[in-house]
């Protein structure tokens, strides 16, 4: 079940953000940086899986300040889509932050049905934590992974992100870092719906670990 009401969540998330935007603000001062590969080298083949290039329309890429960004549809003849997008921010100094799909997705009709964390052992042996969101519009039910990636960290609390943000950009004068997200339909089962997002995920994770900054 959601652990608090939308708004209140929302506000805590707004006020946090506001601070730390504030925060880097003073602190806008020649910030390293840090090479990365475009994202349009993750592979378009991963398993059984056939992505094919969305892309965005150029006002959504301007208000999300990405610096650059994937948002693709893959395609299993056994199952059904999982759409990904990656959003990726050279700097988060000059108010173009990462934005949190808990507040955009109620903004483009999606109701929240229900929200948690799912833990998901990748190929390296490691273990990462992401969100895990229900949404429905309508009929329509979707289940949604996403997570914050970069400087050598994975991270799913929105708080933990920003916090890492701040002292980042003070001890490594950094504040790179991506948002990752999955998103599929609910048509069969949950446990089915889930079962291809962690799948989809310890595919795809390896190829995101390359080409985001750590």
């Amino acid at each position: 079940m959601l652990s608090s009401p939308p708004f209140v969540r929302m506000s805590i998330t707004a006020g946090l953000l506001i601070g730390a935007t504030v925060f880097l603000h003073t602190m806008s001062h020649g910030e390293a940086v840090v090479p990365h590969a475009p994202l349009r080298e993750l592979p378009y083949i991963l398993g059984s899986w056939m992505g094919k290039e969305q892309p965005l329309d150029s006002r959504i890429v301007q208000a999300v300040g990405v610096s650059d960004y994937s948002n693709r549809l893959f395609f299993n003849q056994l199952e059904p889509p999982v759409q990904l997008y990656v959003g990726y921010y050279a700097s988060q100094r000059t108010g173009d932050t990462i934005h949190s799909p808990k507040n955009c997705l109620p903004g483009a009709g999606w109701d929240p049905v229900q929200s948690g964390y799912a833990t998901i052992a990748v190929p390296s042996g490691r273990k990462i934590v992401v969100n895990e969101y229900v949404i429905q519009q309508g009929l329509d039910k979707q289940l949604v992974f996403y997570w914050y990636q970069g400087r050598g960290r994975v991270v799913a609390s929105e708080y933990a992100g920003k916090f890492w943000m701040v002292a980042d950009a003070i001890s490594r004068n950094r504040t790179d870092g991506a948002l990752v997200r999955l998103v599929t339909p609910m048509n069969d089962p949950e446990a089915k719906a889930r079962a291809r997002l962690e799948n989809f995920t310890q595919l795809i994770f390896p190829r995101l670990d390359q080409l985001i900054p750590n």
